[in-house]
């Protein structure tokens, strides 16, 4: 046994301790609040799911009667993309880089051309 003294007239008595907070610091007001608040946004987001439900069947509906199929759809992206890519600055200078360096090579290749015909020509 320990030696924390109890006392007998209150517990005896039947008097109510008040609960202590939540494990996690929170008051059983704040506990029971936060859980109303929780409660009501999961409602809220269950109404949203349905909502974007009704408003993708609807998309598809109007797609099916203007006769976009999904195949149009992803030629669109595609092409968006693309387009996308080709105005992104990492797409512009890696395509001047590219171009310095084709023409670089093909002066260098005709620097070599006239090389060898020179020594074909010297070698006659």
């Amino acid at each position: 046994m320990t030696d924390v003294p109890v006392d007998n007239a209150s517990t005896a008595a039947g008097a109510a301790s008040p609960k202590p907070p939540s494990y996690n610091g929170l008051t059983e007001a704040e506990e029971e609040e936060l859980k109303a608040e929780l409660t009501k946004v999961e409602e809220e987001i269950v109404t949203l799911r349905q909502v974007l439900a009704a408003k993708e069947r609807h998309c598809g509906e109007l797609k099916r009667k203007l006769g976009l199929t999904p195949f149009d759809g992803l030629k669109q992206n595609l092409s968006k993309s693309w387009h996308d890519v080709q105005v992104s600055n990492a797409y512009k200078k890696t395509q001047e880089t590219l171009s310095q360096a084709g023409q670089k090579t093909s002066a260098a290749l005709s620097n070599v051309g006239s090389v060898i015909s020179r020594k074909l020509g010297d070698m006659r």
